[in-house]
């Protein structure tokens, strides 16, 4: 059995799934202050009367990241920045704990100037008068080159609570965005660590002895335990989750498609190309941090079930704001399941109390409840339809990544719909009309979330910069830079890659059965000197493909 759960801002949803499909499901309200009050009623639900022992993985997936940067909830960060030459300072400044501190590592890993150590105990000292507890260091090629960081962390490490390193965050390339990771990483560590040891505490009470992991931005997984020196990979968790649970029940089709989560509070709008959900390839943006935090494309639009309704200065205002539930459910305003609910279109909640909530609407635009009930629902199904519109065009205007490939020239012409969350059914048929699409609402929509974290595979990138000339090795994300045996040719930095991704991938949780990898990127070039060449400078990314654990295929959940 397969225990899935998705913790979200609101409600946390959860089943239970074995050979047979979903076994059972639940939903419960979220307590983000002790999380573990909401996973003590989920395993009250889905675990009474089942043998622990049939238990195989639990996968959570989490809001808890992305909340925290959205809403400024994190730590102060002292940066140390080893920037060298080139891009101005005020280009990768993030705020005024940013120092830039002397020494270099050039783009093929030579140390070109050191660093200096009265320099970094001057700023530690500083950190320690302000109060810092956490600090990142990063260096412009430290991928190609991590002893600057390294010596740096040993020399402050004492004095702090956590340390994060920028060439732990990922092997690819661009300075101004491995700065804001390394930023976010630390910024959210210790709210992330105290939800990681309370979620690994809850299990071992409870019994549990199987792996715990948790969802990545990239539609992937990692072990818990991993996770906590990573925290920035769980961004976006919660859009991820939602993509992998429609890809796990719909039917296995190539056609472009759009897929709504629509919640209490924002939906989330992903798109597929052909069949294949979209991928941020360089990375995500948090809040205006441009990350290299490989993510499932999805984007969040402040409008759901819950949002606040107002009318003001002749306009009918829908979101971003969320104030509480639905007057139906005892919320201070209308919202548009208020509307819905005065509309028939569902049945939950208390009737009265939501047309009395819509008349106070009414009054003002001077129309009957019917209308304005009538107005919020078009109003609110239309912001939907104007932001689906926006990222076709926006991603029309780029190239089209996947989780498999580049697209070259693709043009998404998107020919169905799917839609999940709890408003999915009452707002499917207005919408499809809307974006001219046939509507797929899939089995167990309103737990999606919940079955996409509990079949997604592990997956893991590695990023190998093979230089025959020095005669070295780097490893980026392992921190690793060893020497090179004679006659390093590309194929042999393939094998060696396969070889540690395959030890990486497995030491972050993956089955053997799920490690499906491949190379996503490879380059090969002559290093010449006084017109001779004398060695090569090679390039190889891998990475262990996102996708759905063994024994569960595209549309397998019905």
């Amino acid at each position: 059995m397969i225990l899935g759960i998705d913790v979200g801002g609101t409600h946390t949803d959860a089943v239970l799934i074995d050979s047979n499909g979903i076994k059972k499901t639940a939903k419960v309200t979220t307590h983000p202050e002790r999380v573990v009050d909401s996973l003590s009623e989920i395993a009250a639900e889905l675990l009474k009367g089942e043998s622990l022992e049939k238990l195989q993985r639990i996968v959570l997936s989490t809001t808890l990241s992305t909340n925290a940067i959205v809403q400024d909830k994190v730590a102060p960060v002292g940066l140390m920045v080893i920037s060298g030459p080139g891009l101005p300072p005020s280009y990768i400044e993030l705020g005024k704990n940013t120092n830039f501190l002397s020494g270099y590592v050039n783009h093929r890993g030579i140390e070109t100037a050191p660093i200096d150590p009265a320099e970094v105990n001057r700023v530690s000292k500083d950190f320690q008068h302000k109060g810092l507890k956490h600090a990142g260091i990063i260096g412009k090629f430290s991928t190609r080159n991590p002893n600057q960081e390294l010596q740096i962390e040993k020399m402050i490490r004492t004095d702090l609570n956590h340390v994060s390193l920028g060439h732990r965050m990922s092997g690819h390339l661009n300075f101004p965005r491995r700065v804001a990771t390394t930023y976010l990483n630390e910024a959210i560590w210790d709210l992330y660590f105290s939800f990681a040891q309370q979620v690994i505490a809850f299990f071992r009470n409870l019994g549990a002895s199987v792996p715990v992991y948790i969802l990545k931005a990239d539609g992937g997984t990692f072990e818990i335990e991993q996770s906590i020196e990573f925290p920035v990979h769980t961004i976006l968790s919660g859009p991820a989750a939602s993509i992998m649970g429609i890809l796990s029940m719909t039917p296995n089709n190539k056609d472009d498609a759009i897929a709504l989560d629509i919640g209490g509070t924002t939906t989330d709008i992903a798109i597929f190309a052909e069949g294949v959900p979209l991928l941020e390839a360089f990375g995500v943006t948090m809040e205006g941090h441009k990350t290299l935090i490989r993510g499932l494309r999805s984007k969040p639009v402040g409008i759901g079930g819950d949002s606040k309704v107002r009318f003001e200065d002749g306009h009918l205002s829908i979101g971003p704001q969320r104030e509480g539930p639905a007057a139906a459910f005892d919320g201070p305003y209308p919202t548009p399941t208020d509307a819905m609910i005065v509309l028939g279109l569902t049945d939950i909640g208390n009737r009265s109390k939501a047309e009395t909530a819509i008349q106070s609407i009414a009054q003002i635009m001077g129309c009957t409840v019917k209308e304005a009930a009538e107005n919020i629902f078009e109003e609110a199904c239309q912001i939907i339809a104007r932001n689906v519109r926006s990222i076709i065009e926006e991603i029309n205007n780029k190239p089209v990544y996947t989780i498999h490939e580049i697209l070259e020239g693709k043009k998404l012409s998107p020919k169905i719909l799917y839609i999940i969350g709890g408003p999915a059914k009452p707002m499917s048929a207005r919408l499809g009309q809307l974006l001219e699409c046939p509507v797929y609402i899939p089995p167990h929509y309103e737990v999606a979330n919940a079955i996409g974290a509990a079949l997604a595979r592990t997956t893991a990138e590695l990023t190998i910069l093979a230089d025959t000339e020095r005669g070295t090795m780097t490893v980026g994300e392992e921190g690793i830079q060893e020497k090179l045996p004679p006659r390093f040719t590309k194929n042999d930095t393939i094998e060696t890659g396969r070889k540690l991704l395959r030890e990486r991938a497995i030491r972050l949780g993956a089955q053997e059965e799920d490690l499906e990898i491949e190379v996503i990127e490879d380059q090969e070039f002559n290093m010449v000197r006084d017109f001779y060449t004398t060695g090569k400078n090679i390039r190889v990314k891998l990475q262990v493909k996102p996708g759905l654990i063994a024994g569960f295929n595209t549309g397998a959940i019905s």
